[in-house]
C-alpha cells in the first residue's frame, strides 16, 4: 500500500483478463504464495518458507516470471521473493509455480518498497531488477525505481558482498543507473571491460522481454553492483562475485 509520500512506480495493475483456469489457479494458490510484509518483521524472512533455505534473492518486478521460476528450480535451496504487481505476471508465475512444484518461493502483488521496508537489514545475498519499466518521458523519469530512496534501500537489506543486478536495454536508462549507483559509496561496480555488462552474467534463459529487445536488435546493458561492507570494505572496481 502507498504510503503518504511514496510515489507510485508502477502502471496499470492488470492487462487482458484472466482465463477461467488461471483465475481458479490464482484465488487457490495466491493465499499460500503471498507474503505479508508485516511477516518480514516478526521471523527472519529463511522462515518464511516451507523448505530449508540458505541464501535469499528478492526479484522486483519479475513479469512473466521466467527468470524467477528459472532461479528457484536450478536453485533448491535457496528462497526466493518475487514483487511484481501487474497480476497478469503474478498469474503466470503462479502458473509456473505450481506446475514445477516449486517450495522456495513467495510473492508480493503490490509495491516492492514495501517488502524493502519490511525485511531486516542485511539479510538478502541477491537483489534483480531485470528490464524494468523506463518511464520514458523526461516528465515520468521520476517514477522510475532507481532513485536515492529506493538505492538506500538496497544497500540496507542487502549483506556485505550480496550483488544487485540490474538489466535494461533502454540506453537512457542505463546512464541514468551508472549515475545514480555512483552517487552511493556503498555499492561498487564489477565490471572490467565491454564483456563484462553487454552480456548475459547467467546461465539462464533469456525472458519472453529480453528475447523480444534482442530480435528487435537492441542489446542489453547487465550492470552488476556488490555491496561493500566490512568483509569486502576495500573492493573495487573489478571485484570477483560467483554468479
Amino acid at each position: 500500500m502507498d504510503g503518504p509520500h511514496r510515489k507510485r512506480l508502477f502502471g496499470r495493475r492488470q492487462g487482458h483478463r484472466l482465463s477461467p483456469r488461471r483465475q481458479r489457479q490464482l484465488e487457490e494458490h495466491l493465499p499460500r504464495l503471498g507474503l505479508d510484509p508485516a511477516a518480514l518483521s516478526a521471523a527472519p524472512p529463511a522462515s518464511l518458507f516451507p523448505v530449508p533455505v540458505g541464501e535469499i534473492h528478492l526479484e522486483i518486478g519479475f513479469g512473466g516470471g521466467e527468470h524467477l521460476a528459472h532461479q528457484a528450480t536450478r536453485h533448491p535451496g535457496t528462497g526466493f521473493i518475487g514483487c511484481e504487481p501487474f497480476i497478469n505476471g503474478v498469474s503466470s508465475l503462479v502458473d509456473l509455480i505450481v506446475t514445477n512444484r516449486l517450495s522456495n518461493v513467495r510473492l508480493y502483488d503490490d509495491d516492492a518498497a514495501d517488502i524493502l521496508d519490511a525485511l531486516p537489514p542485511a539479510s538478502l545475498d541477491r537483489v534483480y531488477l531485470l528490464f524494468p519499466d523506463p518511464w520514458p518521458k523526461k516528465r515520468h523519469n521520476k517514477r522510475r525505481f532507481i532513485g536515492p530512496e529506493n538505492i538506500a534501500r538496497l544497500a540496507r537489506v542487502l549483506k556485505p558482498g550480496g550483488c544487485f543486478i540490474f538489466a535494461s536495454d533502454i540506453a537512457d536508462y542505463v546512464t541514468w543507473t551508472l549515475r545514480h549507483m555512483r552517487a552511493c559509496p556503498d555499492f561498487v561496480w564489477t565490471a572490467e571491460g565491454p564483456g563484462d555488462w553487454q552480456a548475459h552474467p547467467e546461465a539462464a534463459p533469456p525472458t519472453r522481454y529480453e528475447a523480444k529487445t534482442r530480435a528487435a536488435g537492441r542489446i542489453p546493458a547487465w550492470l552488476i553492483y556488490q555491496r561493500i561492507g566490512k568483509s569486502n570494505e576495500r573492493a573495487g572496481k573489478g571485484s570477483s562475485f560467483n554468479l
